[in-house]
């Protein structure tokens, strides 16, 4: 009789009927609620996921710097990014918490794990490493069919701009996010692969760092046609690369070659796709 009553409490427990166990992109294991509606998002570009699996208003709290979609921005802050607040996110009483290996969260998931709280981490890395965190975000907000529709629809629209830019000639760019030292993007990073997409090629796409220094020396040799620069930001403005010393014999600046992107681009998720037809608009008219 002591053995039914206890068996008549765990089945009455809602973590035996109201619980998932999936598989996070670090291969770790977590126990997940079967429909999750009180999420905790660590990156703005998780937010952005979430929301474009149409799931946002399950989001009860985003970190700083959060842009996208405009609508996130009036969801509370668990703070930066790069060192959220535990206290805050225990006082939420979150029921899964969303996180990016990319930042440093190392210290802050492991807190939350010992406290009972699930947290689901994902690794994008390249432009399909975006669409398979989609679709392990899917699994794990019980969201699958959404998740597999969303991901059709962004390799169409990849597709599309492939397509689109397919035989034209390829144009050689520089994307410096620094000027002293000169810092950009190399070939692990996937914006790199998005110039590469919208019919450009990056001219430090051989280097193996995600976000390589380079001298001003090899730039030069590798005479880029054009400029990719960030829309709106004045540190990375076309009126200060003029004033970069020795920059004005670059092909790109000589010929005034120079295209803006907005920080869309810088976003491992959904939104990346209007960055890169915005691109690919800008290199191939």
């Amino acid at each position: 009789m002591k053995y039914i009553y206890l068996l008549i409490i765990f089945l009455a427990t809602p973590l035996a009927w109201c619980s998932r166990t999936v598989t996070d992109e670090l291969g770790r294991t977590v126990v997940v609620p079967d429909h999750p509606h009180r999420l905790v998002c660590l990156m703005p570009s998780v937010v952005d996921d979430v929301y474009a699996l149409g799931a946002g208003a399950d989001i009860i709290a985003i970190p700083d710097y959060t842009k996208y979609p405009a609508e996130a921005k009036a969801k509370p802050s668990i703070g930066s990014p790069i060192a959220p607040s535990v206290e805050t996110i225990i006082s939420m009483h979150p029921d899964l918490v969303l996180a990016d290996s990319n930042m440093s969260h190392a210290e802050p998931v492991e807190h939350l794990m010992k406290l009972g709280i699930a947290v689901f981490v994902i690794a994008p890395h390249g432009v399909e490493g975006i669409l398979q965190s989609e679709l392990s975000l899917g699994r794990a907000l019980n969201r699958e069919q959404d998740a597999q529709a969303l991901v059709a629809r962004l390799r169409a629209r990849e597709a599309a701009v492939r397509q689109r830019v397919s035989g034209k000639p390829v144009v050689s760019v520089l994307m410096p996010v620094g000027y002293n030292p000169i810092i950009t993007i190399g070939g692990p990073s996937f914006i790199s692969q998005l110039i590469e997409i919208a019919g450009g090629r990056s001219i430090t796409s051989d280097l193996k760092q995600e976000w390589p220094q380079i001298s001003l020396e090899a730039v030069l040799s590798r005479a880029p046609q054009a400029l990719i620069l960030t829309r709106g930001s004045s540190a990375m403005s076309m009126d200060r690369v003029r004033e970069q010393p020795g920059w004005a014999s670059m092909p790109a600046i000589k010929n005034n070659r120079i295209y803006y992107v907005d920080d869309r681009i810088g976003l491992s998720s959904p939104i990346v796709f209007d960055a890169l037809e915005d691109l690919a608009r800008q290199l191939h008219p």
